[in-house]
C-alpha cells in the first residue's frame, strides 16, 4: 500500500505529465501556489489547507504535527485519498485574500473545492480525527476484538456504544449525535461477544478515556440527544486541564462557555493541595463549566494574568468568565481555595446570584489636570454619563500602535477645548478598566456621549483634529463618518513581537466587526493559535525608536 501512495504522489508531483502542473512535497504536504492551487482542489475531493507565514511561531509549532498527520493519513488505506497541503500566504497573497486570511495560521477544509472553517484541535491525532469525522461515516463499527483493542489506543477519547439493531431508536440517535462532534471519535458494536469483553453492556454507551477515572458509563436516555452530546462534552477533556497554546483551541472552541480558571505557579509547594481541591470542585460541574488552571510561571500566560487583571502577588486566586456574555468575568471575595468554596462561588455563577466584575485602576489624583482627562472603571460613569457636558473618550491599549500614532492629535484636541467647560476630552486604559454598558474589543475606539442626551455614539470618522473637533461642535451630528469611505484602523491583539520578522510582515486586511465579536478570546493574544501582523512594521520601528530614545537619555544623565 506505501508504494502505490508514493507512486501516486510522485506522479502527482511530475510537472510533465499529463500537463500537470508541479506540486512538491514536504514531510507528506502539499506545498500550493497560485499556479497549482485549483488542480489540487479539482483533482482531491478532501483537502485540508493551512495558510501561514515563514516567521509565524505559531505555525512553526504546529508544523511538526501537521507532518506527523498527513503521514498518518497517507499511510493508511482508508485515509490516504485526504490531502494535508500548505500555502505561504506571505507570497501568495491573492490566495489570502480570496479565501480570506487574517491570521496566522489559517486553516481551511475543502469538499470538492469548497472551503470551510476548519474545527479541530492542533494536534496530530485531533487533525486526523476531525478530518476522518469529516470524511467518513459518523461512527465506526467495530467487528473485533483487536478492532476495539486499536481504537482505544490510537485516541484519547473514544465514545463506543453496544446496539443490537443500529436501526432502533437508541442506535439511530448514537449516529445522529456522533455525526455532530466533530472532535470525538465514536464507534459501535453489534456482536454480543465482542461487547462483553471490551465492557459495554447492550442499549449502553461508554467513554474511554486516558486520563481521569479511565472511563464514564452513560446513565441518561440514549434517546435523548442533548443529554448524550452534554455527557460527551463533559466527558472529553480531563475534570481540570492545563492552558497551553495546544489546548486553548479546545478550551475556546468548545460549547462549554464558562470557563474557571486557576491562577498558580507549578513550582509552588501548595501546588498539588490547591489543584487537588480545584479538581475536586470541578467533578460537581461535568459538561457546564470548564475547569482550567494557568501557570503563572510561563512567561506567555502573564498577558492571561493581564487579561483578567491579576499581578503576581495575587496568584494563587481563581476567576470565573462567561464567554457568551461579553466576556463577563467573576471574581470570588476571598481566597479561599477549597473545594467547597470553590463550588459555592461556581454555583453562584452559574445561577446568576453572583455579579460580574468589572476591573478598575485606581482613580489617578491628577486624572483632570492634563487637556486629556484620565478615566478609570471607578470614576467612567461619573464623568462619560454628565448629560451637562460634551464627552469624546478614546478607549486604549498600552501596546496599540494605532493609540500611540492617536496620542498627540487626542491631546491637541484636548487642548482645543481646555477652556471650555462643556466639553470633556477624555482617554481610558481598556486593559485595566471596563465598564457595564458595553464591550471594547479593538483599539483605539472612540465613542462620543452627546450632552442632554442618554445615547452613546461611535465616533468613525476621520482622526484629525479639525474633523473631531467638528463632531464635538456639533454634539455628535456632523463628520462622524470617515470622508473616504474606510473605517479608520483599529488593533485587536498584542502584538508578539519575536514571532513577526517585520520585511516579511504582509499588509492584512483589517477584520470585521462580526468576525471579532465571534472571537472575542483573541484578546488573550499570542497564546490563542491566530496573530494578526497587521501594523508590526509601524509598531516594531516606534519601540526600536523609543528604547534608542530611552537609552539616549540614560547615557546623557550617567546611568547605566
Amino acid at each position: 500500500m506505501k508504494v502505490l501512495v508514493f507512486v501516486a504522489l510522485f506522479c502527482l508531483a511530475r510537472a510533465d505529465l499529463d500537463g500537470a502542473p508541479e506540486i512538491k512535497e514536504e514531510g507528506g504536504v502539499l506545498v500550493l501556489n497560485k499556479d497549482n492551487f485549483d488542480y489540487v482542489m479539482t483533482n482531491n475531493k478532501h483537502v485540508l489547507v493551512e495558510f501561514y507565514a515563514p516567521w509565524c511561531g505559531h505555525c512553526k509549532a504546529l508544523a511538526p504535527e501537521y507532518e506527523k498527520a498527513a503521514t498518518t493519513l497517507n499511510e493508511d488505506e482508508d485515509t490516504s485519498a485526504i490531502k494535508l497541503a500548505k500555502v505561504d500566504a506571505t507570497v501568495e497573497s491573492d490566495l489570502g485574500t480570496k479565501y480570506k486570511v487574517r491570521g496566522y495560521p489559517t486553516l481551511k477544509f475543502f469538499k470538492d473545492g469548497k472551503d470551510s472553517e476548519y474545527g479541530g484541535g492542533r494536534t496530530a491525532p485531533e487533525i486526523v480525527n476531525w478530518l476522518k469525522k469529516k470524511t467518513g461515516p459518523p461512527a465506526k463499527e467495530l467487528g473485533s476484538d483487536e478492532d476495539v483493542t486499536k481504537i482505544k489506543a490510537n485516541n484519547e477519547v473514544v465514545v463506543i456504544g453496544h446496539f443490537t439493531d443500529m436501526g432502533s431508536d437508541a442506535g439511530k440517535k448514537f449516529i445522529e449525535v456522533a455525526d455532530t462532534v466533530d472532535d470525538v471519535v465514536f464507534a459501535y458494536i453489534t456482536d454480543a461477544g465482542v461487547a462483553s469483553r471490551a465492557t459495554v453492556n447492550t442499549n449502553e454507551v461508554v467513554i474511554f478515556k486516558k486520563f481521569d477515572e479511565g472511563r464514564a458509563e452513560f446513565k441518561g436516555d440514549i434517546t435523548n440527544g442533548d443529554e448524550l452530546a452534554e455527557f460527551v462534552k463533559g466527558n472529553q477533556l480531563p475534570l481540570v486541564t492545563e492552558f497551553t497554546s495546544e489546548t486553548a483551541p479546545k478550551i475556546f472552541g468548545g460549547e462549554i462557555q464558562v470557563h474557571n480558571l486557576l491562577f498558580i505557579s507549578k513550582a509552588s509547594e501548595e501546588f498539588d493541595q490547591n489543584l487537588a481541591q480545584f479538581k475536586e470542585a470541578a467533578a460537581n460541574f461535568k459538561g457546564k463549566v470548564l475547569f482550567i488552571y494557568v501557570d503563572t510561571e510561563t512567561e506567555d500566560n502573564q498577558r492571561v494574568m493581564e487579561f483578567f487583571g491579576l499581578a503576581k502577588d495575587d496568584i494563587p486566586d481563581y476567576r470565573i468568565i462567561k464567554m457568551s456574555e461579553n466576556m463577563a468575568k467573576f471574581k470570588p471575595d476571598t481566597k479561599d481555595l477549597s473545594a467547597d468554596a470553590i463550588t459555592k462561588f461556581t454555583e453562584g455563577v452559574l445561577t446568576g446570584d453572583t455579579k460580574r466584575h468589572l476591573m478598575s485602576a485606581d482613580i489617578p489624583e491628577d486624572w483632570n489636570k492634563g487637556p486629556v482627562k484620565v478615566l478609570v472603571g471607578k470614576n467612567f460613569k461619573e464623568i462619560a454619563f454628565d448629560k451637562s457636558k460634551k464627552v469624546f473618550v478614546e478607549f486604549y491599549a498600552p501596546w496599540c500602535g494605532h493609540c500611540k500614532s492617536l496620542a498627540p492629535t487626542w491631546e491637541k484636541l484636548g487642548e482645543k477645548f481646555g477652556s471650555n467647560d462643556d466639553v470633556i476630552i477624555a482617554k481610558m486604559d481598556s486593559t485595566a478598566n471596563e465598564v457595564e454598558d458595553f464591550e471594547i474589543s479593538g483599539f483605539p475606539t472612540l465613542k462620543f456621549f452627546p450632552s442632554g442626551s442618554d445615547k452613546i455614539l461611535d465616533y468613525e470618522g476621520d482622526r484629525t483634529v479639525d474633523a473631531m473637533a467638528e463632531y464635538v461642535e456639533s454634539n455628535g451630528e456632523k463628520g462622524g463618518e470617515p470622508t473616504d469611505g474606510k473605517p479608520p484602523p483599529k488593533e485587536y491583539a498584542p502584538p508578539n513581537a519575536h514571532d513577526n520578522d517585520p520585511k516579511d510582515a504582509p499588509r492584512m486586511p483589517e477584520p470585521n466587526h462580526e468576525e471579532i465579536q465571534k472571537k472575542m478570546m483573541e484578546e488573550l493574544s499570542d497564546l490563542l493559535p491566530k496573530e494578526d501582523p497587521k501594523e508590526t512594521v509601524k509598531r516594531m520601528q516606534e519601540e526600536i525608536r523609543a528604547k534608542k530614545e530611552a537609552e539616549a537619555k540614560k547615557s546623557k544623565h550617567g546611568e547605566l
